[in-house]
């Protein structure tokens, strides 16, 4: 692999132009491909097959009036109640949206609340009517009684008396018509009065089960109006979001402040902002002060943004076929950026230390894509391996948002291996400075170098930090295991969710609302569960009511709900709706139990009422999204650490440095996961990171931590161990490979880390929030798996096992393909190529060959 990398650096030295005309011509097209491809961004997070979408499809097909995505709108009167011109503004701004082609309808907050309200009043009526009723049916029952008794009593004397029965006819026959008379109406009352209360029994359930249920606060300064969707929340255009807004602003010239909530107010099109720029300089003073001009400094940025405008240019193009979440370019162009820098740092710093040392600036080139570029290859790789792998869950938007970056990280490798060797061609002496060649000329005279550079070399080797943690490796070992393990303890509470608008910035409208909400409201009005009933056919309109009440009683025993509301009917009666109100949000813990229990008490509500029930909207769907990636997790941990323990024993013939790699990964994501707890979940240093409101872990974030994490911790393993291989196979020591290939390795390893650290962390203040904790999580994770695994944990090891850590049995030894990470390959091939090798290029082109001249 490393001689085939090698030609491949030579052949885009020497075709400098083809290389960058090709390049520039993909970039062209894929960015045109956007332009006029690509599609609206959303966060659909459904799972095809999940109870929730098959409900939500059972909706659409028997009752789609209530199918679609509905959100919330909180008035607040500026003033202590709303006038009569507030209230008239909100409704007209309600009718305004139901004209839109988007929206199914409006629920208004005042007429609903009148409705409830006059419901109360009319039962309390009603109830009062039938008490009055029940008493004169009892008076008249009592009258009709005494008559019966008298009429008896006569017709005793009478037949006591002798009197034929036609004479008893003839004398009571009156009496007897008007009793049998007053007994049918009697009956007939009394049936009124059954069926009246019969009628009133049901109206009365149907208050009890709005009892808790407000649409207007009861101090009369806000009110929430519903707006359902003829789409679902997250397949709404952005467009359509911003004219709902501008809508329902408009109430504020009627002194009514419109907080449309998050589903309505989240804008997912922002992907790059200021934060985001701010990682990229800290990156490029970063790159500047170890290679220390402003060409090479840029050399690897230009890299990373041409690769990112690829990989996230075709990611867009594909958004209009395929229904993709925001945060899958976010996390493409996060990735993206970060191994972009690297990969090419890596080659531009090899190829600047051999041009210092002398060497022919092609054959440096060459020489540093098939030793960097070898490393930059399978460190690439497993990070494709890790992000692809996200396919196998089976949970569509993962995959979607796995192979995007997997993709993207593909082109920054391509980039790496092809453009950057054509572009350090076109580069040439620019490359160092002035200074650094003067420096290095004098250097390179001394008839002494070779000596002193081995001194230094062993010095530098000895001394600094790794000097320090190979004298101390058992102390080095243990200090940086407690300190992972200390740090991670916070991860065993890890509670997964999907965020609400109480997650959001203090500042932002979606809180706003949330907190509005919840005030005003309930926190459970921010969230309510929806359940869909299937009826036994054939059920009259009563029966069907009865049978929706019947339901409603059940469901409103279960812990931590508020309300239950039966809010639809289908035509037929065989579907009907229910909206259960729970006491906190989407997002809490006691709100997951609720769903849980409610889906438990299934089979006991079809056992007593002969109704089958299932749950859907956002909340029952978000919660099934986080309890699926949980469940996923250890299943694709496991495929992950397996393919790329393979891909490490083929790069490293080794059993235990793979198996090393491994396990200080899982360190440093035990770390992170830890961090990310007590930052975003308890709110330790909130204010810093601009947490008002922690709450539960972002559902994704561990699976795609795990892969990311996995993927970039191999990278540094990489680069670290093959340094220590590569002093190694070419005959030192053990343990004094540990130390030189450390030397080599750590500067470019140090740098790298910072970098990637610098490019994820500025997007832990992205606009767009959930991206948030996941920027912490890479770069808190980098960091520690960098400096705390890699640079001490990993040597300290590697130097107290000594020749061990580099066993291979034997029969492994032969099946194993060669894939020559440290170049030794190169070596061999370097004596024939130089004798073969022409005096010049053939298509060398004039400008270039002073600087490669003087490089000779």
């Amino acid at each position: 692999m490393a001689l085939l990398l090698y030609r491949l650096g030579k052949f885009s030295y020497r075709h400098r132009w083809l290389v960058v005309s090709l390049w520039l011509a993909i970039l062209l097209a894929v960015g045109g491909a956007a332009a006029a491809f690509h599609g609206a961004l959303s966060n659909n997070f459904q799972i095809p097959g999940t109870e929730t979408q098959q409900m939500a499809d059972k909706l659409q097909k028997e009752l789609p009036a209530s199918s679609g995505g509905s959100a919330g709108v909180v008035f607040q009167a500026h003033d202590a109640q709303f006038s009569q011109a507030g209230k008239d503004a909100v409704s007209a701004a309600l009718t305004k949206l139901e004209a839109l082609p988007d929206v199914r309808e409006t629920v208004d907050p005042f007429a609903t609340q009148a409705q409830l309200d006059k419901a109360a009043a009319d039962l309390a009526s009603g109830e009062a009517q039938a008490a009055a009723g029940k008493a004169a049916l009892d008076k008249a029952a009592a009258e009709l009684a005494a008559g019966k008794e008298q009429l008896a009593a006569a017709e005793a004397q009478m037949t006591a008396a002798g009197l034929p029965a036609s004479a008893i006819e003839a004398h009571l026959g009156q009496q007897k018509a008007a009793l049998a008379a007053g007994q049918e109406k009697l009956d007939a009352g009394t049936k009124e009065a059954q069926d009246g209360a019969a009628r009133l029994e049901l109206a009365k359930r149907q208050v009890e089960a709005s009892q808790g249920l407000r649409f207007v606060s009861e101090d009369g300064k806000a009110a929430i109006a519903q707006v359902q969707f003829k789409t679902s929340i997250n397949g709404l255009d952005p467009n359509v979001r911003q004219e709902v807004q501008d809508i329902v602003q408009e109430v504020s010239s009627a002194g009514v402040t419109a907080l449309p909530s998050k589903e309505i107010s989240e804008d997912v099109s922002e992907i790059f902002g200021v934060a985001e720029i701010i990682g990229i300089g800290v990156a490029a003073l970063v790159l500047i002060i170890m290679l220390g001009t402003l060409v090479a400094a840029g050399l690897p940025l230009l890299m990373a943004v041409i690769g990112v405008a690829v990989g996230v240019g075709a990611t867009m193009a594909l958004s209009g076929l395929i229904d993709m979440s925001s945060i899958s370019p976010m996390l493409a162009l996060m990735l993206g950026l970060a191994v972009g820098i690297d990969y090419s740092l890596f080659i531009v710093n090899r190829h600047r230390g051999q041009l210092l040392a002398g060497m022919d600036a092609e054959e440096s080139v060459a020489r540093a894509t098939g030793t960097s570029g070898n490393a930059v290859l399978f460190a690439g790789l497993t990070v494709i391996i890790a992000l692809a792998a996200l396919v196998v869950p089976g949970l569509p938007f993962l995959g979607v948002m796995g192979v995007s970056a997997a993709g993207t990280v593909a082109v920054a490798v391509l980039v790496a291996l092809t453009l950057t060797p054509a572009s350090l061609s076109l580069v040439g002496r620019r490359l160092i400075s002035r200074r650094a060649w003067a420096k290095a000329e004098k250097h390179n005279a001394d008839p002494n170098r070779e000596a002193e550079d081995r001194a230094k070399e062993e010095h530098r080797s000895s001394h600094g930090w790794g000097g320090l943690v190979t004298r101390h490796p058992v102390l080095a070992m243990l200090a940086g295991v407690l300190a992972l393990g200390i740090v991670a303890l916070p991860a065993a509470q890890l509670r997964l969710a999907l965020p609400d608008g109480g997650s959001e910035p203090a500042d932002s409208q979606a809180f706003k609302a949330y907190d509005a909400t919840k005030r005003s409201f309930g926190e459970g009005m921010t969230g309510p569960i929806i359940v869909v009933g299937d009826f036994p056919k054939g059920l009259s309109v009563t029966e069907a009511q009865a049978k929706q009440l019947d339901v409603a009683d059940i469901l409103r025993k279960t812990g931590n709900v508020t309300a239950v509301i039966p809010v639809a009917l289908s035509k037929d009666r065989g579907t009907a709706v229910f909206q259960v109100i729970p006491k906190e949000g989407p997002a809490s813990a006691s709100t997951v139990n609720v769903v849980s229990d409610i889906r438990a008490e299934k089979a006991g509500i079809e056992d007593s009422t002969g109704v089958r029930i299932g749950l859907t909207g956002q909340t029952a769907g978000n919660i099934d999204v986080s309890t699926k990636l949980g469940d996923a997790l250890p299943s694709y941990l496991a495929i992950v650490v397996g393919l790329s323990l393979i891909l490490l024993l083929l790069v490293f013939r080794s059993i235990v440095v793979p198996l090393l790699a491994t396990g200080g990964f899982l360190l440093s994501l035990a770390a992170a996961f830890g961090a990310v707890v007590a930052v975003y979940q308890w709110g330790w240093l909130g204010a810093v990171f601009g947490i008002d409101n922690p709450g539960a872990v972002l559902s994704f974030l561990p699976i795609i931590l795990i892969g990311v994490l996995f993927g970039l911790a191999m990278d540094y393993q990489v680069f670290i161990a093959s340094g220590m291989r590569e002093s190694f196979m070419h005959g030192e020591s053990a343990k004094h490979a540990v130390r030189s290939g450390f030397s080599h390795a750590s500067a470019v390893v140090t740098a790298a880390a910072i970098i990637m650290v610098s490019v994820f962390a500025g997007f832990i203040f992205s606009s767009l929030f959930m991206v948030r904790p996941l920027g912490f999580a890479m770069a808190f994770g980098v960091l520690v798996d960098a400096f705390v695994v890699r640079m001490t944990i990993v040597p300290a090891v590697m130097y107290l096992l000594g020749e061990k850590a580099w066993w291979l049995p034997r029969w492994l030894d032969r099946i194993l393909p060669d894939v020559d990470v440290e170049g030794a390959k190169l070596r061999k091939h370097a004596p024939a190529a130089k004798a073969a090798e022409p005096e010049a290029e053939p298509d060398a082109e004039p400008d270039a060959e002073p600087a490669e001249v003087t490089a000779r």
